[in-house]
């Protein structure tokens, strides 16, 4: 499949491209065709109801006034955060729409039509010509038809302008740009669509260039292949062709999984690599936080540095509503007997007292703590009583050391394997459209957790407000690595949508 044509606008430093490589109607199309038949009305009603909300307060049609032209390419650009570079006017992004048009009469139409609706409302109108390219635009929107193929829409005409500028001087426009063409080499599968991120301009980032993002359609949901330009030309082979064993004590009601091999090296170059000012730095920050703090701990030094063979970790949430629990399986080694001697030195240092706990025919290691509280009622003798608090639990299991913050939390991992999230339909639908090998697995079941992860995460309600048609429908979220090859990190992260079919 050829590169977005409209790349050919958009100039080399752009920080965010987006590119729909499929006309909206084919869509919707093969989104009613893959629901299941009791959800066809109600999707056909949110796709009619998002293509609404594009056009509000326009006077326009998307049926009527859109559809006959719309060709099979949409681009939508910020060529620039400040398109002016005038300091007295502050920030100033440039932003920048590209169509395809399958009816150039039509397209024209609709644009006559278009400015006749905005001089109505009041808009004053500015005509020009730049490059032989008529231009029109009011204090907010600007418009240019390119021959009889393209149909621009930017926030300025001078917006517009650099973008006809691109066309004519190739070295200036995204075509050429040699960290955009890698992405698109590395992104192979036939796709709907390919986001473009130039993670420089974006944060800052010295060891990550950019990322490309491609998305492809399958009857159960979304898949974002990524590839992310690196600063060192290195390979790194995927370490896992089979599931990861200590998936086999993670329930499957847990929200949140996380299974791999090494976790140690994995963390160094996941944390290495993260850009800081993003809302996913953010939310794994508070989360390592919120761990941090529960146990008294520092997870890269006191946990993560010790696993050198298979991990797996889960959120357990309950239904009591209080904060949800952890539990997280490690392979046995030398490294991990030393580790847990070290955690529980840590545990020692605390006040909390290291000793064995009956779990029925099983015995579990805890991390206890005697506490005096007063009784119940006044009448009750002695007037206090004593509480063991438990900071965590473990115990071992064959080859795997199984930890978890509650008694209830680790019964329900050493009762696992009769009901594992390795064997549960929902997990194995969730990576069926995931290569191997890979890296192992981070999965998300989106109804179980969304509640707890929302309460312990506010930001992840601004995520879910921007992302409304995706969230509305989304029943788990599934990532895996791939590896790297010569400086290409590869991943994908796959939606499963609530549209299997019954």
């Amino acid at each position: 499949m050829a590169a977005p044509s409209a790349a050919i606008f958009v100039p080399k430093q752009a920080p965010v491209v987006l590119s729909l490589l499929a006309n909206p109607d084919r869509l919707e199309a093969f989104r009613l065709l893959a629901a299941a038949p009791g959800e066809r009305r109600r999707s056909h009603s949110e796709l009619r109801q998002i293509k609404e909300s594009w056009l509000a307060g326009t006077g326009l049609e998307y049926r009527r006034d859109i559809q006959p032209w719309l060709g099979e390419e949409i681009t939508l650009a910020v060529t620039s955060w400040d398109f002016d570079r005038d300091k007295l006017n502050s920030q100033q992004p440039g932003y920048l729409l590209v169509t395809t048009t399958k009816n150039a009469q039509r397209s024209q139409e609709f644009l006559e039509l278009f400015w006749q609706q905005q001089a109505l409302a009041g808009a004053d109108l500015a005509f020009d010509s730049y490059q032989g390219v008529k231009l029109i635009s009011s204090s907010s929107v600007a418009t240019a038809a390119v021959g009889d193929r393209y149909i621009l829409f930017a926030n300025h005409p001078k917006v517009l302008r650099e973008a006809i500028n691109n066309v004519q001087a190739t070295d200036l426009n995204l075509t050429n740009d040699t960290s955009y063409r890698a992405a698109w080499e590395n992104l192979a599968q036939p796709k709907i669509g390919l986001a473009y991120l130039n993670l420089a301009a974006l944060s800052g980032n010295t060891q990550l260039k950019s990322l490309g993002i491609a998305l492809s359609l399958n009857s159960q949901g979304l898949l974002a292949e990524t590839a992310a330009m690196t600063d060192k030309a290195e390979s790194v082979t995927p370490s896992l062709n089979q599931p990861v064993g200590a998936l086999d004590y993670l329930p499957a009601s847990s929200g949140l999984a996380i299974a791999g091999s090494n976790l140690s090296q994995f963390w160094a170059e996941f944390s290495g690599t993260l850009p800081g000012n993003n809302a996913l730095a953010q939310l794994i920050a508070e989360s390592i936080t919120t761990w941090e703090s529960r146990l008294g701990i520092q997870l890269s030094q006191d946990i993560f540095s010790w696993v050198e063979g298979e991990y797996a970790l889960a959120l357990l949430p309950r239904a009591d509503g209080k904060a949800a629990d952890w539990v997280f399986v490690a392979e046995k080694s030398a490294a991990a007997e030393q580790g847990i001697v070290h955690l529980d030195a840590i545990a020692k240092q605390q006040g909390f007292s290291i000793g064995n706990l009956p779990l029925g025919e099983k015995e579990i290691i805890g991390w206890t703590k005697l506490k005096t509280a007063p009784t119940k009622t006044k009448k009750s003798q002695p007037p206090f009583e004593l509480n063991a608090q438990i900071s965590g639990v473990r115990a071992d299991v064959g080859k795997y050391e199984i930890f978890a913050t509650s008694v209830e939390a680790i019964n329900q991992a050493l009762q696992a394997p009769n009901n594992s999230l390795a064997d549960s339909g929902e997990f194995q639908q969730a990576i069926a459209p995931l290569s191997r090998p890979n890296d192992g697995y981070v999965y998300l079941n989106w109804p179980a957790s969304q509640a707890t992860l929302d309460r312990q995460f506010p930001v992840l309600s601004i995520i879910e407000l921007a992302g409304k048609p995706l969230f509305a429908n989304l029943r788990g979220l599934t990532l895996s690595s791939y590896g790297k090859e010569a400086g290409v990190q590869k991943a994908a992260v796959f939606f499963h949508l609530g549209m299997v079919k019954k």
